[in-house]
């Protein structure tokens, strides 16, 4: 391995990425694939908009639009040079999550994504909880809030040992910096690395509950291969959630 980046705020370490980001998700891509497939089959029919953020490129925003026949697409996207890489005409708000407010929009949208664990790129659960208030504040009555996350206890991917240490210090000495972790990608000789966080259910529901979402369902996804699994300690998770009230 050659020259190792260390970038403190993830968006630049997204700016450094944005020429490579097709090649990484094509590495994960079995995967990726399956999240968006759980997101068709349980969209509410009917559908007429949608918002994504951390956007990237675009691409999975306007392919999930496409097969549901969404016309109505913005995406959140606060890194400038993979915002140079979306499609002409797309409408960006060149935003960070924490700095969504459901005022920026008259609009209510009635698909709202979160994937490939953007939320874990967003430090703290103050400014988690605030991202996620906004975008509570930014779903149509009926709408449903689509976020998948990397799991702390993905056995799967992590192996036994490490995950089984992570539990019992998680049981011993709780903390929401307990997930705190180094987010790496290696580009050719070069490895990128930023902040990031990982996180439980439990984690997941008290962010849920303190921004007036609720669960409708999870699923869990193998981030190996994309194959469902039934039990939460084989995957990463797949969140839909909904307005409270």
């Amino acid at each position: 391995m050659g020259d190792i980046e260390q970038f403190d705020d993830p968006v630049l370490a997204y700016d450094r990425l944005s020429q490579a980001y097709g090649e990484l998700a094509r590495r994960r891509e079995r995967y990726l694939t399956a999240v968006e497939r759980a997101i068709f089959d349980r969209m509410t029919f009917g559908s007429k908009s949608l918002l994504d953020i951390g956007a990237g490129d675009g691409s999975r925003a306007l392919r999930i639009a496409s097969k549901a026949e969404i016309g109505r697409i913005a995406l959140v996207e606060p890194s400038a040079k993979m915002t140079a890489r979306t499609p002409n005409g797309a409408k960006i708000w060149r935003l960070r999550a924490e700095e969504l407010r459901a005022s920026l929009s008259d609009e209510k949208f009635d698909v709202i994504t979160c994937l490939w664990n953007v939320l874990g790129h967003v430090r703290g659960t103050a400014l988690r909880i605030q991202a996620l208030n906004a975008i509570n504040g930014l779903l149509s009555q009926d709408g449903k809030f689509f976020m998948d996350v990397i799991h702390r206890y993905n056995v799967h991917s992590y192996g036994v040992v490490p995950t089984a240490v992570r539990f019992l210090y998680d049981s011993f000495a709780p903390s929401h910096a307990n997930g705190d972790v180094v987010a790496c990608w290696d580009i050719g000789e070069q490895r990128i690395r930023t902040y990031g966080h990982v996180f439980t259910h439990r984690e997941i529901m008290h962010l849920a509950l303190a921004s007036g979402l609720k669960l409708e369902e999870r699923v869990v996804i193998d981030y190996e291969n994309g194959q469902i699994r039934g039990s939460a300690f084989q995957g990463n998770l797949l969140y839909v959630l909904r307005r409270q009230s």
